[in-house]
């Protein structure tokens, strides 16, 4: 009896709860481990996790189901998964309701769909007729493309065969790279995915900041309406800008009734644009292009420039650019001037791995020299090639060869505010340079060796050049027993002054080492230097017309006396010091060379800066440092000190000596006494003093004091520099003074005369105003300078800088500001 009772409980049981691979209706397939089956068989409900499916390719996952069998409708709770097999779509939700009469899928909560493995779509209460393939939320939603792009929708509608999204309040996140991207704004709009084109309303661009090389910058782009395709964005009505986002006007911006960025071309072209300065327009363009934001490299124009000099008149430089391959280019570079002079400027550029070149080269025409009184054609050409060699036994190795050639003595300092700021030009305007070049650094030395030609646009043309043919230069360290040696040999053959000729030969060999040690502190060295000097000759004065080596020596024993004083704030240093020297060779007369002895050098060993000859005879030379340096303040440690320190010297010699440099008083038995005070004890006053005080302490020969005071922004520095007896002849004194105002408002003053002839060299006045995008400023510049076609200036100009676009300079009518 009690296994009957058993029996029927498991029966009833099992027709209840148990079903496996159910059919419930011929659309839908169960394959779930507990199924109750309610109203009369008209409602199933899924208890357990499991899977439906049905006869077209609909997979559903979910951890509960019920089935309303009359209705032919299906819901899933937790964790769902719908896959379409056929359509390629899968969408994942907490909730979702099947229809399969109207074939209508809809979601409750968070969901997720990916479609075709092209896009990902995170929303939430999304709705899917599986008829007409569209897919729709009324929700905050985004996509993922698979390039990474993300667009974001306050609601959408998405045709799934036709890829087409429709939404409204669409954000677009369009990755550059992988660490950039821009975003574009569009108040509705209908986006074709497939072929990457869009038509919108309300439309704003935001390019990636660093496009101009700016962090500051916000460069964007405002219009009315847009449309995208085959790579053209068309904005109606449109605003472009770089500036940096603010509650009022941008500082400046270029508004056109049509704005194209052809991305193919990666430029930005203009219809009807005006070029407005605080949204006042200033200037109007028919039609107006540039490159857009994310170029590096793109043939077209660049940066336009306007000019203005009261030696050249009013200019405007017009580069173009040329991409000629990946790794190299050419950029013409005109320059138009109003007194019908025409400048063509070239300039080549490639680099490949291990070797790069550029030339500039430029003709001019129609220019009037001062001094010739008549128009003329003048050029230049500079050129420059490095090559990596990579040999194997050196850490480096390298050649170059290089070229600078003008026509016209004054070329560099005439042009110097025009196109040659931007061009590759030589260092030094007086002096240019020509040759070749090869350095080999190895482990055990350093070697190099070239030519050079150098040409003195100060001289006549007799007496201008100077040719080194050839140069070498070796540095190495010997060890010769216990001691380490070190080597230095260099040597060249030299044509000046037309009929020159000397070639020269040195070897320097310098041995330095710490000798008797005391407990005392006392710091000793001992150092032994030794200089062989080949030499041969035509008409030097200098060196002999034979050949004739030499061999000179120099013993230096030097010794200081480190103190210290430890006060609760403060550091004091005290340091005594003494150089004995000995040279027991003649030394070639250079009496006349001018030489500069300051506390900075006199203890160097080659303080007279002579290469071939040691200073000669028996000299003593004393100093003493003292310093005293603030380590804390209110007990807390300084990350900047402040300091003063003192420095004093002077040398003795045992007898006079013609050959040293009579300037740096060094000859004498008793020097001239030098020192230097630096007190930097101050935040708001610091000043420097170095002087040159003669034997007789009735005199100073040198003073050069240095003053600057910063007060909150303001900051003025003064130099004074007056030469006396023995070491020369001048005196000048040096103003530069600089307020800032704020973070966007500067204001710079500076000058320098020359008090022994009583004449102010000249005034730079600036004012300027900047921000990220524009800068604008009034300059007062007045020189006294005059050098054979150059004469006196005196411009008043104002220029501003729309970056990245332009730079316009134009002069102000003088009789405007002398009235």
């Amino acid at each position: 009896m009690k296994n009957k009772i058993y029996f029927i409980v498991f029966i009833v049981f099992f027709s209840k709860f148990y079903y496996h691979n159910v059919v419930a209706i011929e659309q839908f397939n169960f394959d779930i481990t507990e199924i109750e089956i309610t109203n009369s068989g008209k409602t199933y409900k899924g208890l357990k996790r499991g899977t439906v499916t049905t006869n077209d390719g609909i997979i559903i996952n979910s951890d509960k189901f019920e089935f309303d069998k009359s209705l032919n409708i299906l819901w899933a709770y937790g964790n769902v998964e719908f896959y379409d097999q056929k359509n390629d779509y899968v969408i994942f939700s907490d909730e979702a309701e099947y229809n399969k009469n109207k074939e209508i899928i809809s979601t409750k909560g968070k969901t997720k769909s990916k479609i075709k493995s092209k896009y990902e779509f995170t929303s939430n209460n999304v709705l899917l007729l599986k008829n007409e393939m569209i897919l729709s939320s009324n929700d905050r939603s985004r996509v993922i493309d698979n390039k990474d792009n993300i667009y974001i929708f306050d609601k959408f509608v998405y045709y799934i065969n036709d890829e087409f999204l429709k939404g409204e309040n669409i954000e677009l996140n369009l990755k550059k790279n992988k660490n950039q991207q821009d975003k574009v704004k569009l108040l509705n709009g209908f986006i074709d995915l497939k072929n990457s084109s869009y038509t919108a309303g309300n439309t704003e661009i935001f390019l990636h900041n660093e496009v101009f090389n700016n962090i500051e910058n916000e460069p964007r782009l405002y219009g009315v309406s847009s449309n995208s395709n085959n790579n053209i964005t068309t904005i109606n009505k449109g605003v472009f800008t770089s500036c940096k986002k603010n509650d009022t006007c941008p500082p400046w911006s270029i508004k056109a009734e049509k704005i194209k960025h052809n991305k193919t071309k990666k430029q930005l072209i203009y219809d009807n644009a005006f070029l407005r300065v605080y949204d006042i327009p200033v200037l109007y363009f028919p039609k107006f292009f540039h490159p857009d934001p994310s170029v590096k490299r793109q043939s077209g124009f660049l940066k336009p420039q306007l000019n203005k000099s009261e030696l050249l008149g009013t200019s405007l430089y017009l580069p173009y650019y040329k991409v000629i391959s990946e790794n190299k280019d050419y950029t013409f570079k005109p320059t138009i001037f109003r007194k019908n002079i025409y400048m063509f400027g070239n300039e080549l550029r490639y680099l490949n791995k291990n070797s790069s070149f550029i030339a500039d080269f430029s003709y001019l025409d129609g220019y009037k020299s001062n001094t010739l009184n008549k128009k003329n054609s003048i050029s230049h050409l500079f050129a420059n090639y490095e090559k990596k060699l990579e040999f194997k036994k050196f850490n480096n190795s390298e050649m170059s060869l290089f070229y600078e050639k003008t026509t016209n003595d004054t070329y560099l300092k005439i042009f110097e505010n025009n196109f040659v700021k931007d061009m590759n030009k030589p260092s030094n305007y007086d002096v240019l340079s020509s040759g070749a070049s090869l350095t080999l650094d190895h482990e055990k030395y350093d070697f190099s060796t070239g030519i050079n030609i150098y040409e003195n646009l100060q001289k006549i043309n007799s007496d201008r050049y100077q040719y080194v043919l050839p140069y070498y230069d070796l540095k190495t360290n010997l060890q010769v027993s216990e001691f380490p040696i070190s080597l230095h040999s260099r040597g060249s053959n030299t044509l000046s002054l037309t009929n020159v000729l000397k070639t020269n030969i040195i070897n320097d060999f310098s041995f330095s080492k710490n000798i008797l040690e005391s407990e005392f502190g006392f710091q000793n060295n001992l150092g032994m230097y030794v200089k062989n000097i080949n030499t041969l000759s035509k008409n030097d004065a200098l060196y002999k017309n034979s050949p004739q080596a030499e061999i000179e020596n120099l013993i230096e024993l030097n010794s200081s006396l480190p103190l210290l004083k430890i006060n609760e704030n403060t550091n004091e240093y005290l340091t005594p010091k003494i150089s004995f020297r000995i040279n027991p060779s003649d030394m070639k007369n250079y009496s006349g060379a001018y030489r500069q002895i300051a506390t900075s050098n006199i203890f160097n060993i080659n303080r007279l800066g002579l290469d071939d000859a040691f200073e000669a005879g028996r000299s003593l030379t004393m100093g003493i440092n003292y310093q005293k340096i603030q380590n804390k303040q209110n007990d807390v440690d300084v990350d900047t000190p402040k300091f003063i320190e003192l420095n004093l010297a002077t040398v003795l010699r045992d007898k006079e000596e013609d050959g040293i440099p009579i300037t740096s008083s060094l000859n004498k038995k008793t020097s001239n006494i030098f020192g230097s005070i630096t007190n930097k004890n101050s935040d708001i006053f610091q000043w420097n003093y170095d002087f040159s005080l003669n034997n007789n302490l009735n005199k100073i020969d040198y003073h050069k004091i240095g003053t600057k005071i910063s007060v909150n922004n303001f900051i003025t520095e003064f130099t004074f520099i007056e030469e006396n007896g023995i070491i020369g002849d001048a005196n000048i004194l040096n103003n530069t003074t600089t307020y800032t105002k704020d973070d966007k408002n500067f204001f710079s003053f500076s000058t320098r005369r020359n008090r022994q002839i009583n004449l102010t060299e000249y005034y730079d006045l600036v004012y300027e105003y900047k921000n990220d995008c524009l800068t604008a400023g009034i300059k007062y510049k007045k020189t006294y300078y005059e050098d054979r076609d150059l004469r006196p200036t005196e411009d008043l100009l104002f220029t501003i800088t729309f970056f990245p676009l332009t730079t316009y300079e134009q002069e102000i009518d003088q009789n405007f500001y002398r009235n």
